[in-house]
């Protein structure tokens, strides 16, 4: 009874606000064509497909100006032997190989290699969103620049209730930083500002968000070290696409970006390499039509 309780809290976090009639330009399905492997999981229905893969295995496949939005949560590089605190525990700060810095050159290298193929995926008016913290915001920015990217805000995504830091060494880390950018100086970018001022009390909504990180209700299947919550990726979502739209997330993780962009009427496309998050993700998504 208790999970059912915490499904159904899951499922009703963050109600659908836009009920426009949902209008598919494109289907995603035709964008494959040129892809050599087939999705790890692909729903017809709603439009949805995750890859098993590499994202620089996919994005060189998909064709140009196809792809409306991107939010991309890239490997943060801190996995360097440290320390934090969770649930009131010390623990590493080590995820996996696949956030172990680079070095300064490798890391930039890396980020505008991804970058790149992202704004060649972006339709001509399309935005990307990229989080990150202080170890790869600021590679992420100048990488955006040098490929002549439109930044067009920095969010400060406030954590309210924040771990503690356990050195004494430093202010308490509480804040990550989301870039919001346009694919080029050209782009005519679709902000929906109307609705974010009506989500904020009928006042212009402010580049700092306070937002809790994911709760329990959240990862009931299985959890990302950095998983990002609901009501994040649903503003990023609302303020950014129209339904139908196409969105992609080329490090899904467990798919919050594909949980969202579903319950708002969105085509998904999510690509993510270790197969215990994409069986997660599947989860996650197929709650969401009562299948689980």
């Amino acid at each position: 009874m208790e999970n059912q309780a915490v499904k159904v809290q899951l499922l009703t976090y963050m109600p659908t606000i836009t009920q426009e009639k949902v209008i598919r330009k494109k289907n995603i399905l035709h964008l494959f064509k040129n892809i050599p492997q087939k999705p790890y999981f692909e729903d017809t229905k709603r439009n949805i497909a995750l890859f098993k893969a590499n994202c620089f295995d996919i994005l060189p496949n998909l064709p140009e100006n196809s792809i409306d939005m991107i939010f991309a949560d890239p490997p943060y590089f801190l996995s360097n032997g440290g320390f934090t605190c969770h649930a009131g525990k010390m623990v590493s700060v080590n995820k996996g190989k696949w956030d172990e810095s680079k070095g300064v050159e490798g890391n930039y290298i890396f980020t505008q290699r991804w970058l790149r193929e992202c704004q060649r995926v972006l339709t001509p008016n399309g935005t990307i969103w990229v989080s990150g913290t202080s170890h790869i915001i600021y590679t992420v920015g100048s990488a955006m620049q040098t490929l002549g990217y439109k930044i067009l805000n920095d969010i400060a995504w406030f954590k309210v209730n924040p771990p503690p830091n356990l050195s004494c060494r430093y202010f308490t880390h509480s804040t990550e930083t989301i870039l919001w950018a346009a694919k080029n100086k050209y782009s005519k970018h679709y902000f929906d500002y109307d609705l974010m001022r009506k989500m904020n009390n009928n006042k212009q909504m402010l580049s700092l968000w306070s937002i809790k990180a994911p709760g329990f209700a959240e990862k009931i299947y299985g959890k990302h070290p950095t998983q990002k919550p609901i009501e994040l990726l649903d503003r990023i979502v609302l303020a950014s696409t129209r339904q139908g739209d196409i969105v992609l997330d080329p490090f899904a993780g467990s798919s919050t970006t594909g949980v969202v962009a579903v319950k708002e009427k969105r085509q998904f496309i999510g690509v993510e390499l270790e197969e215990e998050y994409l069986k997660t993700s599947i989860k996650r998504l197929k709650e969401l039509d009562g299948k689980h």
